[in-house]
């Protein structure tokens, strides 16, 4: 049980905690949205089942993308999507892109809604927990049964919270490019050209994936927003 003191897993739970809750405000009005045509107490059935086929669902497509981590270049071209993934955050939001999402008038349909919709936009999440997690199934699981009902029952308290305090999201971002830069160096076909490396080039290398994430996400932003 050793394990369970260990500062490094406490450390990656809550990436995996953060990562979830900041890429997972879509999911939560996707919730909203595919529930909104049922009676009032048919509503609570189809979050607790939606949750729950999403979680079982989330979990099996990470145990797989941890699997397929351990190739070669799987874990480079996984850097350059949380990359890309983390600049997207520091984006304004799209207003209108889940308008058409639509769950219908019953309980079943609304419930394969939610699961099928949070599959479908959970590609970014699957990428960098699994980067995080460092191969840890049952971490992973863990971070996923937490973080999904928080991000279900209090996405709103979230949201406040990101609107009243960019820095979240900016923070969100760099999280995202630090974990990018610290798959790049460990995918296997790096490996045997850092044999002989310092230890501090895992952090160097970290540093700069936050440091592009939010400088290109900064620009960006301050270039849409100008724009506009």
């Amino acid at each position: 049980m050793e394990w369970l003191t260990a500062p490094t897993l406490w450390i990656a739970l809550l990436q995996i905690i953060v990562i979830d809750i900041l890429l997972g405000g879509d999911n939560a009005v996707v919730i909203a949205l595919a529930c909104r045509r049922l009676p009032v107490e048919q509503r609570r059935k189809a979050i607790l089942g939606g949750v729950a086929g999403a979680i079982v669902l989330r979990i099996v497509l990470l145990f797989f993308a941890i699997n397929l981590l351990d190739l070669p270049y799987l874990k480079l071209i996984g850097a350059v999507l949380l990359l890309w993934i983390g600049v997207k955050l520091l984006l304004p939001e799209d207003e209108g892109a889940n308008d058409k999402i639509d769950g219908g008038t019953r309980l079943i349909t609304a419930i394969k809604t939610i699961i099928v919709a949070d599959a479908v936009m959970s590609l970014d999440n699957v990428i960098a927990v699994a980067g995080a997690a460092g191969g840890n199934l049952y971490l992973v699981s863990l971070g996923v049964m937490v973080s999904i009902p928080i991000i279900v029952w209090g996405s709103q308290l979230v949201l406040k919270l990101m609107d009243r305090f960019p820095v979240v999201i900016t923070f969100g971002g760099a999280l995202l490019g630090w974990i990018a830069g610290s798959m790049a160096v460990s995918d296997n076909a790096v490996q045997p050209w850092l044999v002989n490396s310092p230890e501090w080039l895992h952090y160097v290398a970290s540093a700069a994936g936050a440091l592009v994430v939010v400088v290109i996400g900064l620009g960006l932003r301050k270039r849409r927003v100008t724009a506009r």
